[in-house]
């Protein structure tokens, strides 16, 4: 699938600073990847290096965790709400559709977030939540962003100190740039890259072959897709796996650089940890945000059920048994 056939947010461009912050060394913040680990996090602490820190506690049926955050938290770090902040209201686009891009500035200019400052975004341990947090910060043209690897449990592991209560940064001066965006499918580029390129279902295999639907109106996957859960992004220790491993974990899937790669899950949360797996074994995916729920909130588009040939490149083979519903 060609670059243009992904639908891209329209630009938007700020014109104000922030009040003068130190700029993070390339070298010592690893820039460019996406993640750092608890470690090197503490080190940059201890030296006072500018950082914005974001707490994007979250579970799926409890919603944000506050309470969680007040009672323990690195210190310095704001509370960002996932549904509140990260997502626009439920509806035809989905269980976490993307805000409008003002609207997603705004939150995160009042949780600190400065154009010309890192940050380092985490939630409790799997970095499920955080991904989301760090791949719209990129989308929106943030250059200076990682996950802290293990999130908030590596943080204590490692003897970092925490806090209680809330802080309230003051407001930073962020604003949707555009230039650093993401790549994304909307529901027609999806249509076209399951025959395409390669799309995967980032959602448990239970979920995908749908033998069960507890959160969406109808089981099963975009027919096309290939399963392979996050789960399959961390390590035994809940961090994520080397680059190496995760590169051949891949290319077991029969995916190869060069490919179109496209990754969804139920409603574009879990997406974006494998969007991140993916770059950091060296392969560009795009996202689809809107994922199951807003693929099955038109009951005319088909769904498959069953297993689709293992491999990325399955689709050459023959299909295996299995229904296929419009």
């Amino acid at each position: 699938m060609r670059r243009a056939d992904l639908h891209l947010a329209e630009e938007h461009h700020g014109l104000c600073a922030c009040d003068p912050v130190r700029r993070v060394d390339d070298h010592l913040n690893n820039r460019g990847t996406p993640l750092v680990t608890a470690e090197q996090l503490r080190h940059r602490m201890q030296r006072g290096e500018a950082l914005t820190l974001l707490d994007i506690r979250w579970e799926l049926g409890r919603g944000a965790l506050r309470a969680e955050y007040e009672e323990s938290h690195i210190p310095r770090a704001a509370f960002v709400d996932l549904d509140a902040d990260l997502c626009a209201p439920p509806g035809a686009r989905g269980r976490h559709p993307l805000p409008e891009p003002e609207a997603f500035a705004t939150a995160m200019r009042g949780a600190g977030v400065c154009r010309e400052r890192a940050v380092v975004v985490y939630d409790g341990a799997s970095s499920l939540s955080a991904c989301r947090a760090w791949w719209q910060l990129r989308h929106a043209g943030h250059r200076q962003v990682q996950v802290l690897d293990g999130g908030l449990a590596a943080w204590a592991a490692c003897g970092g100190e925490t806090a209680c209560g809330s802080e309230r940064p003051p407001d930073g001066d962020f604003r949707w740039r555009g230039d650093g965006r993401m790549p994304v499918l909307d529901v027609e580029a999806v249509r076209r890259f399951a025959a395409e390129g390669v799309l995967l279902d980032a959602r448990s295999e239970e979920r995908y072959r749908g033998e069960a639907e507890p959160l969406d109106r109808r089981a099963g996957h975009i027919p096309g897709a290939f399963n392979r859960p996050a789960g399959a992004n961390l390590g035994p220790d809940g961090r994520f796996r080397g680059a190496g491993a995760l590169r051949a974990s891949f290319a077991a899937e029969g995916i190869k650089s060069g490919m179109s790669i496209g990754v969804y899950c139920g409603s574009g949360i879990t997406a974006a940890h494998t969007v991140l797996a993916l770059e950091l074994a060296g392969f560009e995916a795009a996202l689809y945000p809107g994922s199951w729920s807003e693929w099955v909130a038109d009951p005319s588009r088909p769904i498959a059920t069953g297993d689709e040939p293992p491999g990325a490149l399955g689709r050459l083979l023959p299909k295996p048994a299995g229904r296929s519903c419009p």
